[in-house]
């Protein structure tokens, strides 16, 4: 009967849709069953490179001058061997003046076309005018006007740079994850791509992601390169590509960490996610076919890493929409044919009501393993070992939030499959927690 045979192709077509969710998600699995490798270092040097920490701000007064104390006084580094600047683009506050009293080198942009506004067109400004100056630096880093670092942040990136480094990122920890449920949660969700994703990419030679807060960046590679050359709205990962794709390898300076405020609410959360899910689904449709040509040209499977890693932003929107849509359709398809006198030619009614059992025991068998393993395995390792990167003075303290941590999950899920559908134009404001 020809709804049999609909029935086999779209069952053929599940099957492949499921390998493709899959490949991503093993990737992930993979990370957790590696955790046990020691993170790497980098060779402690006697030579101190000259940095500059570069700060893109849009009317950020109430944080970047804490930020800037902090970082000036806080550094384990000789104070004469880095400078920070801020770019203040497009401000209406005190912006500018807040991170002048505070030590910052204040650089101002104005910039009227209302399609630049995005961290994108400041860092790219900065960046130009460092690399151009008589008196170079040795490498830049890149900070959001909110973030925080360690005191021991400049020289292990200068270990690193001096150990021949161009392009690094640092561990991404919270600068308020003891503030509510989503802090606590998006706290363990940046911590687990540093933790695990991160430390396996470097022990297994792959290139590390190097995103926008923290990135370190050498002057020798900015300048051969042609600077700060992201176009879109995911800059950062865009630069990451790009210099996958002229031969640098992105390290991860694990000890080098930087604090980020996490959303504290569900508006921020999903503006942030919106932005993030829209971004990454431009950047994997621009590049997705340059980087499978990348790895078969290279053998570099830092290519096929980041392509699953993209491609699971997309099939988000497969599993939102194929995977109930074909279910419900596949239950009341063996429910007619087994219980309900449907006309049969190709199996015996028995084989679609044992077909409903199967797929009821292996769909709960492999959603209760994923539940378990992302939901709570994960969370309790990042608790029980980085647990002061996460911002807590103690394990207890953000031990309830692995036991919701798996409904954050879902909702993380959900927030960006909301970003790639849609096309935000520019960065949505987010609500910055005031730090003194």
């Amino acid at each position: 009967m020809w709804y049999e045979i609909l029935f086999r192709v779209l069952s053929i077509v599940n099957y492949v849709v499921i390998i493709l969710i899959a490949l991503p998600i093993v990737l992930q699995v993979l990370y957790i069953l590696l955790a046990f490798l020691p993170k790497k270092k980098f060779p402690k040097s006697e030579k101190k490179g000259r940095i500059a920490y570069l700060i893109p701000a849009h009317n950020e007064a109430d944080v970047i001058a804490a930020a800037v104390r902090d970082l000036i006084a806080g550094q384990n580094y000789p104070r004469e061997r880095f400078d920070v600047y801020v770019v203040a683009h497009n401000c209406t506050d005190e912006t500018a003046e807040e991170a002048r009293k505070a030590g910052a080198i204040v650089l101002t942009l104005d910039d009227p076309d209302p399609a630049h506004r995005m961290a994108l067109y400041p860092l790219k400004y900065g960046v130009e005018q460092i690399i151009g100056m008589e008196e170079p630096y040795d490498f830049i880093v890149h900070l959001d006007a909110d973030n925080h670092i360690n005191a021991e942040f400049s020289s292990l990136m200068n270990d690193a740079y001096q150990s021949g480094v161009d392009f690094a990122r640092p561990y991404e920890g919270a600068l308020n994850a003891n503030q509510n449920f989503y802090t606590k949660a998006s706290a363990m969700l940046y911590c687990f791509d540093s933790r695990y994703g991160s430390r396996v990419r470097e022990r297994l030679h792959l290139s590390a992601h190097v995103n926008g807060s923290g990135a370190m960046m050498s002057v020798r590679m900015l300048k051969k390169t042609g600077g700060y050359d992201s176009v879109t709205m995911c800059d950062d990962a865009e630069f990451n590509l790009n210099r996958m794709y002229d031969g640098y390898r992105g390290r991860f300076v694990e000890d080098a960490v930087v604090y980020e405020d996490m959303p504290a609410s569900f508006r921020d959360t999903l503006v942030r996610n919106r932005r993030m899910g829209s971004g990454v689904m431009d950047l994997f449709k621009k590049n997705a076919f340059p980087m499978l040509g990348a790895f078969f040209r290279t053998g570099n499977f830092s290519f096929i890493e980041v392509f699953l890693l993209y491609m699971l932003n997309m099939l988000n929107i497969l599993i939102a929409v194929w995977v109930p849509l074909y279910y419900v359709y596949h239950f009341l398809f063996c429910g007619f044919a087994a219980y309900g006198g449907l006309a049969l030619s190709l199996f015996p009614a028995e084989y679609y009501s044992s077909m409903i059992w199967t797929t009821l025991i292996v769909a709960a068998c492999i959603l209760v393993g994923l539940f378990l393993l992302f939901g709570y395995v994960q969370a309790l390792g990042l608790v029980l070992s980085d647990y002061k990167k996460l911002g807590a003075e103690n394990r207890r303290r953000l031990l309830p939030t692995v036991f919701l941590f798996p409904l954050f999950l879902i909702l993380y899920a959900m927030t960006l499959l909301a970003g790639a559908m849609s096309k935000p134009k520019t960065w949505g404001k987010l609500n910055r927690t005031k730090q003194k």
